[in-house]
């Protein structure tokens, strides 16, 4: 299986020579990281099967945030987390798109603008939730940053998954809504640009936008997920990882990538053939800058909120569940992890390790 590791080794010292200049430094990092993971430049160790003398290198993983091969258990553990939050009621997935105006903006200045845009949706949001006409009251959101499409083409959106619950301006009192409805999305899009716009007038960045950008529709989805169990794994791969796996890219020839992907609308798998230097730029594209959150937690949700959800969630359940519910409701009990016992391909007994290869601690050369 070929993997993004192997691309970039092979491609990118060629593109950082070429296009080094205009990479950022956390582009430059994910390239070397994910170049490195799982070699001897990480260092690792040496097992033997004590039975039969099979030897086995094991290297460390680069655990960064864009390496494909990494951050597995991670996105585990966070949504077995995140599911022990959830309420039992209807929930939704509610989607806003930066539209194609401010995108150019964005790559150049992602941290500003993907903060205007959690900002800005969350807002918009929460203050239409908050109108009789709809729910009423405050409600939790979970919101998740995302920049690409399934071919790696640069879009970013936030997702957020929203519980049909909210607590009303008394405090007290819990208003349920419906199933199938949430709020309207026109006046949830206008109210969203409306915010957007007033926040990006404060900086200098506002004159670099097409001023028909602000007379445009922007795209807003709102649709019903059910308990939002199903919303949930959908949304954890991107939580730990990013644009690409490596089981998806399936040949490298004649410095092209052919990669497959799984066509929103229609459901049918394709195929996306790149110019190797095409592909690269596009996977850099979405690239985070350092210490970015993509992870946010507004109303209900924030961390100092919790108390509500467990009153929601007594207040939900049937009767003859409040008791199940109330241990169910709980911080979700963590297991001490024990070590995994590498075992002998070969036998199948547990292999021993007699060597430790140390990291090597300086970059190659070109790398900054």
């Amino acid at each position: 299986m070929v993997t993004l590791g192997e691309i970039f080794r092979r491609y990118g010292p060629q593109y950082r020579a070429q296009f080094g200049e205009k990479l950022s430094d956390e582009q430059k990092q994910a390239m070397r990281a994910i170049e490195q993971c799982r070699t001897g430049a990480l260092g690792g160790h040496v097992y033997t099967c004590p039975a039969c003398a099979t030897i086995r290198y094991s290297y460390h993983s680069c655990r960064n945030r864009h390496c494909p091969r990494c951050q597995h258990d991670a996105t585990q553990a966070w949504l077995a987390q995140q599911q022990a939050l959830l309420l039992p009621a209807p929930y939704f997935l509610v989607t806003f798109t930066l539209p194609s105006g401010l995108r150019a903006v964005a790559l150049r200045q992602q941290r500003t603008i993907y903060s205007l845009l959690f900002r800005a949706s969350a807002a918009a949001l929460q203050q239409l939730a908050q109108d009789s006409r709809f729910l009423g009251g405050q409600i939790g959101m979970l919101g998740v940053l995302q920049t690409w499409t399934r071919d790696l083409r640069y879009h970013p959106h936030v997702h957020y998954l929203v519980p049909a619950i909210a607590l009303a301006a008394d405090g007290q009192t819990w208003i349920v809504g419906r199933k199938s409805f949430l709020v309207h999305v026109s006046p949830l899009s206008q109210l969203f640009r409306a915010k957007f716009r007033a926040a990006l007038r404060q900086s200098a960045l506002y004159r670099a936008v097409s001023a028909e950008t602000w007379t445009q529709p922007w795209v807003v989805d709102c649709r019903p997920v059910g308990s939002g169990q199903a919303a949930l794994k959908y949304l954890a791969p991107y939580i730990f990882r990013i644009a690409l796996s490596n089981n998806r890219i399936e040949r490298v020839a004649n410095d092209e990538v052919t990669f497959r992907y799984v066509e929103r609308v229609s459901g049918r798998t394709k195929r996306c053939t790149l110019e190797v230097n095409t592909f690269i730029r596009r996977f850099l594209a979405h690239v985070l800058p350092k210490g970015f959150v993509k992870v946010r937690y507004y109303g209900l949700f924030r961390a100092g909120k919790r108390q509500l959800l467990e009153r929601a969630r007594t207040w939900l359940a049937p009767k003859t569940q409040l008791g199940a519910t109330a241990r169910a409701g709980g911080a979700p009990m963590v297991r001490p992890s024990t070590p995994a016992v590498l075992r002998c391909p070969r036998c199948g007994l547990p292999m021993l390790v007699v060597q430790t290869i140390p990291q090597r601690s300086r970059a190659p050369p070109g790398w900054w």
